[in-house]
């Protein structure tokens, strides 16, 4: 039996596991990488730099976004058709995609580097925080090219049943991050220029690991170079289901932009702290928040290909059954870890910086609690669009993709702070936490219903 077709047999129990925890596993990797990255910057090259960082990550995830697009919106045909026993059409999917990934490396690498200096100051790279921003920024550049066909190719095997594999391939790039770290920024005093590099290193590292699997012939999916001119109506399925992806990092980057600006002018206002510093706060929020979402994003991982599999092959009960586990395993792990966060939010600022940082270690802690205060209903809005997007119907996938950062986070952390200053800031994330999970409960419901009833017509 070939890994795909297990996704179709075995107890649905045993399968997430099998999914769910080497991607839970890869991510916590990465979380962690994430973590110790900015508790080196913070401590070696100083507070500003975090700043620098929380302004960069964000662009360049938008620009790989596009392989991670292509990537789920592939891998979802490729699981379809493969539960189907279409395997020509999951074989031209895969090498369509391949094509579509080179196409938006090429463009985003000439637009990335030529509008460097509008893209930073776009997401609020001023004042002493701008030369590291351009530091960081320009180096990182060259390694986004193969983060975007990292991300690609991850999906894809994920389809196909590998998770082992997938989960490596996040592993090689956070391990080899965290050492270079260590070499580059403390034993070789590099400074900035050793953060970007290491990571830039770990992207490459990844990437040729990828493209070194497919080419061995080991994957089920094979490199075809016959099957890469683009077939339009693939194409177009690609990106239909693969917008949920793309569309919620622009919605991610439309956030970064507005928080930005407005902990720019809100955290001026307070003396002490001052507006790159609340962007640096910020920013340590964000490397912790991964702490409470790896389980979340390991089993959303791990369900889609499943979910797709069983939906190409009529399995219709393992389809329910998938949906109800993962929402309840989901929403146990991830309200666990956002609890033992919240009980340790005032110790969260001392890993990354020094005892001299006053203003992080002030504000931090009350940021970090009530960001994280409505966290693990997250898991709603992660299971009720990877659910449409699974079955390949990306409109729904897409609008309940948006709810959280799009509709409900960005006009409350627009709304909020001119009545509570920077803390109004802070108390849109658990608003819109909360109107996000109704909203994607209440559709996760109904697409479960109307799935029965297709299979009682069936039937």
């Amino acid at each position: 039996m070939s890994k795909s077709e297990s996704l179709g047999t075995e107890p649905i129990g045993k399968l997430l596991a099998k999914q769910a925890i080497p991607a839970a596993i890869g991510f916590a990797v990465m979380s962690l990488n994430m973590i110790v990255d900015t508790v080196f910057v913070g401590r070696y090259i100083g507070e500003l730099a975090i700043g620098a960082i929380s302004i960069v990550v964000p662009i360049s995830f938008f620009m790989s976004s596009f392989g991670m697009s292509i990537g789920m919106g592939g891998a979802s045909i490729v699981s379809r058709a493969m539960g189907a026993g279409n395997k020509e059409k999951a074989q031209l999917a895969f090498n369509n995609q391949i094509t579509l990934t080179f196409i938006f490396i090429a463009l985003f690498l000439v637009l990335g580097l030529v509008f460097k200096e509008g893209i930073m100051s776009l997401y609020g790279a001023s004042g002493s925080i701008r030369s590291l921003t351009d530091v960081y920024y320009t180096i990182v550049m060259y390694g986004v090219p193969f983060l975007t066909l990292s991300m690609m190719a991850n999906n894809n095997l994920r389809a196909e049943g590998k998770a082992n594999i997938a989960m490596l391939a996040l592993l090689i790039p956070s391990g080899l991050n965290m050492i270079l770290d260590w070499i580059f920024i403390m034993q070789l005093e590099y400074g900035m220029e050793g953060a970007a590099w290491a990571t830039t290193i770990s992207y490459i590292a990844t990437g040729v690991f990828m493209a070194g699997y497919f080419l061995s012939g080991r994957s089920e999916l094979k490199v075809t170079p016959s099957l890469f001119p683009l077939k339009w109506v693939l194409v177009k399925e690609i990106f239909l289901v693969g917008s949920v992806s793309l569309i919620r990092q622009t919605a991610i980057s439309i956030l970064t932009i507005v928080l930005n600006s407005m902990l720019l002018n809100y955290g001026s206002l307070i003396p002490d702290l001052g507006g790159e510093k609340a962007i640096s706060v910020y920013g340590i929020a964000t490397r912790v928040s991964m702490f409470v979402f790896f389980p979340l994003i390991g089993i959303a991982q791990g369900f889609v290909p499943i979910v797709g599999y069983n939906y190409g092959a009529k399995k219709y009960d393992r389809v329910y059954e998938v949906v109800r586990l993962s929402s309840r395993v989901g929403l146990l792990i991830a309200s666990i870890l956002a609890l033992m966060l919240l009980l340790g939010a005032e110790y969260v600022p001392m890993l990354f910086t020094d005892q001299y940082d006053i203003a992080l270690r002030k504000y931090t802690p009350d940021a970090i609690f009530i960001i994280f205060l409505a966290t693990p209903l997250l898991v709603y809005q992660l299971i009720g669009a990877s659910f449409y997007q699974a079955l390949g119907k990306g409109i729904p996938a897409l609008l309940l993709t948006l709810t959280k950062q799009l509709f409900f986070l960005t006009p409350f952390a627009i709304v909020l702070p001119p009545i509570f200053g920077l803390e109004g800031i802070w108390y849109a994330f658990p608003i819109a936490d909360v109107l996000s999970a109704a909203v994607c409960f209440y559709y996760l419901r109904r697409g479960v219903r109307k799935l029965k009833e297709e299979e009682m017509l069936l039937t």
